[in-house]
């Protein structure tokens, strides 16, 4: 889901800066220790894939769960291409399990969203990585079951998510980034209960 990628904060000759910059910052402890945790689940063994999907599962059911009841919808018209709960389901689904909410987050504000979707929208570049990871699994039950690390492919979610962040005015920053902080914990918490 995250390992393997760290936010950069250049691309393609243009500089981001400002919140997002922020934002990586503070949260840099909790994306290091999370992609440590992740880490520790075999992506090439269905029990190990399988555990990581019901951790990931865990924490994005309800925080995606909250963002629709915050309103997401009304600043991201295209939530429903974002969204990836159905997409985990379908995967946990063909590898004999269920997608279960394990954990429990709080009610977002619209700062608290932008914190929320820079987890979950940043955790797409990670998943390209672990993607490959997959494809090496001898098990060919893992590589039919990879619509949530897919999700979006060749889509520019990030990108028109960090141009929202970037022309958001109305937001408190702390907001966001605690947000952020609290996204990171809940998928620590979701993966020491797979």
């Amino acid at each position: 889901m995250l390992a393997g990628v760290s936010d950069v904060s250049t691309q393609v000759g243009r500089s981001f800066s400002g919140l997002r910059e922020r934002l990586r910052d503070a949260t840099a402890n909790a994306h290091r220790e999370l992609d440590a945790q992740l880490s520790s689940f075999d992506l090439t063994v269905l029990s190990g894939y399988r555990r990581f999907l019901q951790a990931s599962a865990g924490a994005l059911l309800p925080l995606e769960a909250a963002l629709v009841q915050a309103g997401v919808a009304k600043m991201f018209p295209d939530w429903r291409e974002r969204a990836r709960s159905a997409a985990i389901a379908a995967d946990l689904a063909q590898l004999g399990s269920a997608a279960q909410s394990t954990v429990s987050v709080p009610p977002l504000t619209r700062s608290g969203m932008l914190g929320t979707l820079y987890v979950l929208e940043g955790s797409r570049l990670g998943a390209k990585f672990l993607l490959k990871a997959v494809a090496d699994a001898g098990d060919p039950r893992i590589g039919e079951a990879t619509a949530y690390l897919s999700h979006g492919a060749g889509k520019r979610l990030w990108q028109s998510f960090l141009a929202k962040l970037q022309n958001e005015e109305a937001c408190d920053e702390d907001e966001v980034i605690e947000s952020a902080r609290v996204a990171f914990a809940a998928f620590e918490q979701a993966a020491d209960r797979a």
